[in-house]
């Protein structure tokens, strides 16, 4: 089992701020896959990575990063300073 977290947008479309999910992926780009696979909603939330970002166990780190042992996995918007 794996604890994923929205934020922002991604959040909004999915319509869940975090979930537990049983997954068999090797990467995050296969956690992708099979999100993707699940409703629409997840479909449009992960249509274009290039406008995402992902964490693993809050480390930042690139779609291809290996799942192994990961217990959270979190997906956001690119942040912007101000």
């Amino acid at each position: 089992m794996i604890d994923v977290v929205y934020f922002a947008w991604v959040r909004e479309r999915i319509g869940l701020p975090k979930e537990r999910i049983k997954t068999d992926a090797g990467t995050v780009a296969d956690l992708v896959d099979e999100l993707r696979n699940r409703e629409p909603r997840y479909a449009a939330a992960f249509a274009d990575l290039t406008a995402l970002r992902v964490a693993v166990d809050q480390e930042l780190t690139d779609f291809d990063a290996p799942l192994a042992g990961a217990r959270e996995v979190a997906f956001f918007p690119p942040m912007t300073g101000g």
